[in-house]
């Protein structure tokens, strides 16, 4: 998944700092619909990450089912809080 297209796809613009507090609604809305239809689970995974990266990503154990998909999103979790730490 590229991560502009997604931008694109859900938000209607690959820079999400633009968009007015209701866009960035609408489009999370979009996004947590997509996810919740979504079977491919890597697709589920690309979708469950921007959710996170927004602040707006549902429960791991309601999200995946799969011990192994809960423990690739709690290292994704690790891996952004790390990179946010250390931009500050």
């Amino acid at each position: 998944m590229d991560f502009d297209q997604l931008l694109v796809r859900f938000f209607g613009t690959a820079d999400i700092a633009t968009l007015s507090p209701d866009q960035l609604v609408g489009g999370i809305e979009r996004l947590r619909l997509q996810f919740g239809l979504e079977k491919d689970s890597g697709r589920r995974f690309g979708y469950w990450c921007l959710l996170y990266m927004l602040g707006a990503a549902p429960d791991l154990e309601d999200s995946f089912k799969d011990e192994g998909d809960r423990a690739a999103a709690r290292d994704f979790m690790d891996m952004a809080d790390q990179e946010i730490e250390e931009g500050e």
